[in-house]
C-alpha cells in the first residue's frame, strides 16, 4: 500500500510566443499551473526517486500562487481527514473531497469556485494521478478497472441528487457496462482532436490562413478560431480565410471567450451561425444561464451549438445549463472544475442529458486523453474530438502523441500531468 510521506506545491508559469493563446479578452498569457505533488514512500521504476503523484490546476499566471498556496493546505487537510494511505484515501474519496470543499472557513472564498476550487482540482487530480502510479496503470485502465461502487464512491454528489444522483449513476453504469467491448475500439484506433493552436486572436491574417490550412493537411478535421473583436467584420473576415484555406467537411469552431454583451452577442452569434460554424464558444458571461439559453434558441436552427464550460466552475452551474437547455456542447474542465472527480459526475450529466461532451483542455489534453476514453468507453458518451494546444508539449515528462489529428491512447502509468524539472 503507498503511503504519502509529503505534500509540496509548486507555481510553474511559461511563456508563450508572440501572439499563441490569445483571445478577445485574455492577453499576452502565461500559461501556468499550480502544482501539486503527493510524495508516496514506494519508489519509482526511474531513477528520480520516490513515487510522485502530481496534479494541477490552470491559471494565466497573475495569482498562480495564490491557489498553489490554498493547495498546500488544502492537501494537509486531505491528509488529516482520511490518513496517508492512498488505497483508502480514493476508496472514499468522494466523501472526502465533500469535506475539503465544505472547510467551515475556507469555502468562504468560493464556495466551489474561484482560487480555492482551483486548488482542490489540483489537489484531487494530484491524488488521481498517484494512484494510478502506484498501481503501474494510466489513469483510463485504471478507471475502466473499477466496479460501479467503487465508481460511485469517487465523487460527491451533493446539491445535483435532484438532477443525478448515486443511483442514477449506479444506473447508468449498469446500463453500459455490456457493451463496453464495442467501444474498446477507441484503444486502438485513437481519440479524435481538433486543432485550437491555428486561430489566436493575435495572430496575423497571413498566419491564420498558413495555420489552418497546415493543420487540415496534418489530418485535422475540425479546428477552432477566436472571435471578440471590436468589429465584428474582422471576425467574419478571418473565419471566411480560415474556410477558404481547408478542406469542406473540416468543421469550424469559434470561441469569443465571454466577450459579447447584448445586443452585440445576438448580432454576432446570429451572422455567426448562418456562415455555418460547428458551434459558438462562450458568446456571453459565463454564469449567465438564460442568457446562453436566449443565443442557443437563435442559432440552433442554422445547425450551430452552443459550447460552455470552459469557465463554468461546478457542477451545480452545469446543472442548470442543461436544465434551462442553454448548452449543447459540455466543456467541462478538470482543470477549473475539482479535479477528475467532479468532471467525472458532469459527465454522467452529460450523458444523461443526451449532450456531447468535449472538454477545454487546460491540461493541454495530458489528462483529459484519458478522461474522454473513460467516458466514451464506460458512459456511451459519443467519441466526438478532443482540444488540441501543444504550445507546452515539450514541457511534460510524458507528452499526449497526436499523429493524424488523432490522440493515441497513453499507455505510461498515472494521469499524464507530471512537469519537467526546470
Amino acid at each position: 500500500m503507498t503511503q504519502i510521506l509529503a505534500v509540496q506545491t509548486q507555481d510553474r508559469r511559461f511563456d508563450l510566443a508572440d501572439g499563441s493563446g490569445t483571445d478577445a479578452v485574455h492577453g499576452n498569457p502565461e500559461y501556468s499551473y499550480a502544482v501539486t505533488q503527493l510524495v508516496g514512500d514506494e519508489l519509482a521504476d526511474d531513477p528520480t526517486g520516490n513515487l510522485i503523484g502530481e496534479g494541477a490546476a490552470f491559471t494565466l499566471g497573475d495569482g498562480n500562487d495564490v491557489v498553489a498556496d490554498l493547495a498546500g493546505r488544502l492537501a494537509l487537510t486531505m491528509l488529516e481527514i482520511a490518513g496517508s494511505d492512498v488505497e483508502s484515501l480514493m476508496a472514499r474519496f468522494g466523501a472526502v473531497q465533500k469535506q475539503l470543499a465544505d472547510d467551515a472557513q475556507l469555502r468562504w472564498l468560493g464556495p466551489h469556485k474561484g482560487a480555492i476550487h482551483l486548488a482542490l482540482a489540483s489537489v484531487t487530480n494530484a491524488a488521481f494521478d498517484l494512484w494510478a502510479r502506484s498501481r503501474r496503470q494510466p489513469l483510463w485502465e485504471l478507471l475502466l478497472s473499477l466496479d460501479d461502487e467503487a465508481l460511485i464512491n469517487l465523487i460527491d454528489f451533493s446539491w445535483v441528487e435532484d438532477y443525478c444522483n448515486a443511483e442514477d449513476a449506479r444506473a447508468l453504469l449498469q446500463q453500459e457496462r455490456s457493451s463496453r467491448e464495442a467501444r474498446s475500439a477507441i484503444l486502438q484506433s485513437g481519440y479524435p482532436g481538433y486543432d485550437t493552436s491555428v486561430g489566436w486572436f493575435d495572430y496575423p491574417d497571413e498566419q491564420l490562413a498558413e495555420n489552418a490550412a497546415a493543420a487540415a493537411a496534418t489530418g485535422f478535421t475540425a479546428m477552432k478560431l477566436k472571435v471578440g473583436s471590436a468589429d465584428l467584420q474582422r471576425d467574419l473576415r478571418r473565419l471566411q480565410l480560415v474556410k477558404n484555406a481547408v478542406p469542406d467537411h473540416v468543421k469550424i469552431m469559434v470561441d469569443a471567450n465571454q466577450q459579447w454583451r447584448w445586443p452585440q452577442a445576438k448580432i454576432a452569434c446570429l451572422e455567426l451561425a448562418q456562415l455555418g460554424v460547428y458551434w459558438i464558444e462562450e458568446p456571453t458571461h459565463p454564469d449567465d444561464v438564460l442568457g446562453h439559453q436566449r443565443l442557443a434558441e437563435l442559432i440552433r436552427p442554422h445547425g450551430c451549438k452552443m459550447a460552455v464550460g470552459e469557465h463554468i466552475s461546478n457542477r451545480v452551474l452545469f446543472k442548470n445549463f442543461m436544465q434551462a437547455n442553454a448548452v449543447d456542447i459540455v466543456q467541462v474542465d478538470a482543470m477549473r472544475v475539482a479535479g477528475v472527480s467532479e468532471f467525472l459526475l458532469v459527465s454522467m450529466m452529460a450523458r444523461r442529458a443526451g449532450l456531447q461532451l468535449i472538454p477545454h483542455v487546460g491540461d493541454m489534453g495530458q489528462l483529459h486523453q484519458h478522461l474522454v476514453l473513460f467516458n466514451h468507453i464506460a458512459l456511451g458518451l459519443p467519441a466526438a474530438m478532443l482540444e488540441y494546444i501543444p504550445h507546452l508539449q515539450s514541457r511534460f515528462v510524458d507528452p499526449a502523441q497526436v499523429q493524424n489529428g488523432v490522440y493515441q491512447t497513453p499507455r505510461c502509468p498515472g494521469a499524464g500531468m507530471a512537469l519537467k524539472t526546470e
